[in-house]
């Protein structure tokens, strides 16, 4: 049995997923879904749209439907969608009215298991109320907290008879794997919509699914804690930072030299102005791919300097961060360590020993703990509280993933303002 390519198209702007869906179609996609975000944004005429340009594929409108089951099921299908969903957590009154309504206007139903605290039995139910598909889907948001929908579609898709689909992070590498766990229908969002080459991408998934094939992917899929440190090598500080709703940043803190790179644990150290004895000491306290962040009063004299760079390098330590100065600045540069500093001065203090290792510190208004993550390259530094750091370096790379289609689209002749219908999506007062 060939397994059924659903192609998410969950965009805001019409204009680009149209030009998603252009590439992608041809490529191997059998269903065409209009995401719950397209239709919120642009209405039904996204289903319309879909419809007059791909009149001989199935059309899947994400209407998410919570009530008002009968209305919603007929504007879908008036405006000419072949399925159509409606979520497992509806009342099974709303799910019936969707199934009735399906009938009567020629659609089929699929109901979402997303966030149901019993999928299995919920699943059981919806198919004795008359439901034509079920889907097993994990949220973007719990996807960034590296949650997979493998062993729930399995469970699913051996208690029911009726066809079982998977959404949740779908990529060339976990496709095989969807149709393993008894998947009849593989839902395909960034994978595909977030591609540099859409087509490309549908192809590698479309062969992923007839063939059973592990094809490897760097980007669209999702880390545990153990993989942090490969995400945080990938992404840029600024992609962290707007994972971070634009926050997360050391202010004023700049790199030594261009071209610089450094990702890490932190090792937080609390000195004094000029006192560069605890600094030193916590190098031989770090371990290898650690960085050090001092917090020194954001003044001079010098806490740190060329023969410190020695010792943490003879360490294995991925580099350091100082609110305060350092000194031997080209000495640095040439060993190639990175660096972030406040001030540079050739001046150094004295070891006086005042200070702790390992405590919290304050630099600017952002606290820093030890064990924290810490990513810092031209732009500066950013970070990561590491009690949220798998969310939030996989939404990171989320944000990488977006910027590259992004790209991708100006570089074929338009401008970001374009791409992204600035004027449109400016705030009404």
């Amino acid at each position: 049995m060939t397994v059924i390519l659903q192609l998410a198209l969950d965009f805001v702007d019409l204009h680009r997923a149209l030009n998603v869906a252009e590439l992608a179609v041809p490529a191997g996609v059998d269903w065409i879904e209009a995401g719950t975000p397209l239709i919120k944004s642009e209405g039904l005429d996204a289903v319309r749209e879909l419809k007059r340009l791909f009149p001989g594929k199935p059309i899947v409108a994400d209407m998410k439907i919570m009530d008002a089951g009968r209305i919603e099921v007929e504007a879908a299908a008036k405006a000419g969608a072949t399925l159509i969903d409606v979520l497992g957590t509806a009342s099974d009154a709303t799910i019936e009215e969707c199934i009735q309504a399906g009938k009567n206007y020629g659609a089929r139903i699929v109901v979402d298991l997303i966030a149901v605290p019993d999928p299995v039995a919920r699943a059981q139910r919806v198919e004795e109320l008359g439901a034509d598909y079920i889907s097993v889907h994990v949220a973007i948001d719990e996807q960034m907290r590296g949650l997979d929908p493998f062993a729930t579609l399995l469970a699913v898709a051996q208690a029911v008879h009726i066809p079982v689909g998977v959404a949740g992070g779908i990529n060339s590498e976990t496709a095989a794997a969807a149709v393993a766990h008894g998947a009849a229908y593989v839902i395909v969002g960034g994978a595909i919509t977030k591609a540099k080459d859409p087509a490309a991408a549908t192809r590698e998934i479309r062969r992923a699914l007839d063939e059973g094939a592990v094809i490897p992917t760097t980007l669209f899929k999702r880390a545990g804690a153990e993989e942090i440190r490969g995400v945080l090598e990938m992404v840029s500080a600024a992609n962290l930072s707007d994972a971070l709703h634009r926050g997360g940043v050391l202010e004023g803190l700049r790199p030594l030299f261009p071209g610089i790179r450094m990702a890490g644990r932190a090792l937080t150290v609390r000195t004094y102005p000029g006192d560069w004895a605890k600094p030193v000491e916590a190098i031989d306290l770090a371990r290898p791919g650690d960085v050090l962040v001092i917090a020194a009063g954001g003044v001079g004299p010098a806490i740190w300097g060329e023969l410190a760079t020695h010792s943490a390098l003879q360490k294995g330590l991925a580099g350091v961060v100082i609110d305060g100065a350092l000194r031997d600045s080209g000495d640095i540069v040439k060993l190639g360590f990175p660096a972030f500093s406040r001030l540079v001065m050739p001046n150094a203090g004295e070891p006086r020993g005042f200070g702790e290792i390992g405590v919290p510190i304050r630099i600017g208004n952002l606290q820093v703990e030890t064990g924290d993550w810490v990513l810092g390259d031209d732009d500066g530094v950013t970070v990561l509280p590491q009690k949220i750091a798998v969310e939030y370096a996989n939404r990171a790379m989320d944000v990488l993933e977006k910027e590259n289609r992004i790209r991708e689209e100006i570089k074929e002749g338009r401008t970001l303002a374009e791409v992204t219908e600035l004027l449109r999506w400016e705030k009404k007062v």
